[in-house]
């Protein structure tokens, strides 16, 4: 059964911005754009009255700007007619820093940057919609190490909670946080998909963490992946 075009909503306070995107979007035969928002409020009373998916959210926008619109928008506000509310993903710069950091941590399900290229934006797009919250994994790694400067330290407080995982679940949740999408995980521990999707929902419950994003959060701050560690780097 067909489910119909990813519905998407922009948010940005530049028109030629928003022009961009939606003639990319567009040219898509399962994306659809279905509205846009030059701030986070009007984003909210749009998002009222129109079924979307997925929003893109820039992040400094005057009147409402994106972290506390995707905050909004993430706790049910403007969740639209019926059913449940969008998913969001930042539009971001390298030198919006905390700023995206913080709307990732407000509920955003992935984060790109602006110049990123219509590759990169529809299968981000559809990551996201489809569940898989990290999007852009060399992105993701990238800011993720440029926001380590600003996480607190919160090793001590999160022990508890790592200790709580397995083993192998904490290889899982380290292979998560370097930007690794499940098939890589997969390939890399030589077990099945549905495998590594079974470790991750029983991290996300026992960390009581939402989403991905949220265990790349959580992994970053407890120190479990260092800012700058990568590769085969344990």
């Amino acid at each position: 059964m067909d489910a119909g075009p990813i519905r998407v909503v922009l948010v940005d306070d530049q028109e030629l911005v928003r022009a961009g995107f939606t003639m990319v979007l567009d040219a898509q035969p399962d994306i659809e754009v279905v509205g846009e928002a030059g701030d986070g409020q009007q984003a909210l009373d749009l998002l009222r009255t129109t079924a979307a998916d997925v929003v893109l959210m820039d992040v400094r926008m005057p009147r409402m700007d994106g972290i506390e619109a995707t905050r909004r928008v993430v706790s049910g506000e403007g969740g639209g007619p019926g059913g449940d509310g969008p998913k969001v993903i930042i539009l971001t710069t390298f030198d919006l820093d905390e700023y995206a950091f913080a709307a990732i941590k407000a509920g955003a399900g992935g984060f790109l940057l602006k110049d990123a290229g219509p590759a990169q934006l529809i299968e981000a797009i559809k990551a996201v919609h489809s569940g898989d919250a990290v999007v852009a994994p060399s992105t993701t790694k990238r800011l993720l190490d440029r926001f380590a400067l600003h996480l607190p330290d919160t090793e001590e407080k999160a022990s508890g909670a790592l200790e709580s995982l397995t083993e192998r679940e904490g290889e899982v949740l380290r292979l998560v946080a370097r930007g690794m999408s499940n098939a890589e995980i997969a390939g890399r521990l030589f077990v099945s998909e549905a495998t590594v999707k079974t470790h991750m929902g029983r991290i996300l419950m026992k960390l009581g963490l939402r989403d991905r994003v949220q265990a790349v959060v959580f992994a970053y701050e407890t120190g479990l992946v260092k800012s700058g560690q990568g590769g085969d780097a344990w």
